[in-house]
This record gives structure tokens, sequence and C-alpha cells, in this order.
């Protein structure tokens, strides 16, 4: 069932109405029906970008500090593998086949120890941080 309804409109609204039945073909009641249902849609439509926008907000938080520890990581490693090849003497000829061995070993238990911790859940920051708020053993 339709309702009436009694609408005024300025004139120039009321001539750019009149327009637009004329050239569409369509009767004004239902290009004004049209047109506020499309209103009435994008209101909706407002209010789920706002709960949207709450989230998206949260989310893009939680990226700049991912992004933020990453730049973190990567700088620290940098600063760790320069000092690290800095201080390190290079080894003579004769030794470094025995080195490129121990080398080898010692990078695979540092992998499977990386391993056993990311499946284990646990993290060194996490580690040294409990270890820091022990409390000291008397000697």
């Amino acid at each position: 069932m339709k309702s009436r309804h009694h609408l005024y409109f300025d004139a120039a609204l009321s001539d750019q109405l009149e327009a637009l039945a004329s050239r569409s073909g369509g009767s004004k009641s239902a290009i004004v029906a049209d047109a506020l249902r499309a209103w009435l849609a994008r209101r909706a439509a407002n209010e789920i970008d706002d709960l949207l926008r709450v989230r998206l907000d949260r989310i893009s938080a939680q990226l700049n500090r991912i992004e933020r520890d990453q730049r973190i990581v990567m700088e620290s490693l940098g600063l760790f593998i320069r000092y690290q090849l800095t201080v390190t003497p290079p080894l003579p000829d004769s030794e470094q086949a025995v080195a490129r061995a121990v080398g080898q070993d010692r990078f695979q238990a540092f992998i499977d120890q990386v391993g056993r911790r990311i499946a284990g859940g646990r993290s060194l920051a996490e580690d040294v941080r409990s270890r820091a708020s022990m409390p000291e053993a008397a000697s």
C-alpha cells in the first residue's frame, strides 16, 4: 500500500524534477522515492563505516607497532653483524676448513633452538624479562 505525502519544493528543484521525469519517462513520485531510498541507504552505510573505522584504526595502530618493531629488530641485527665483523679477526687458511665445520654445527644448533622456541611459543625477550625480575639468590 502506498501512502500519500504532500511535499513542497522550491521552484528550481521543482523544475529540475519535472525535466528529469520528462526525460526519463518515469513518474516524479518514483524519482523522489528512489532518491529517498538511496539517501537512506547511504546513511546506513555511514553508520557501518563509522563502526568499521574504529576497527580499521585499531588494525592500523597494530601494523604501525609491528613496523616499528621490525625496524628495531633490523637495526639491532645490522649493528650486531657490523660489530661482529669488525671485532672478529680472520683465520689463517690452515684453520678455515675446521672453522667452517664448527660454524655449520653452531648454525644448525642455532636454527634448531629458534625452531623449538617458535614451536613452544617462547621468546628470548620474555625469558630475559622474567630473569631480570627474579630476585637474585643469596650467595
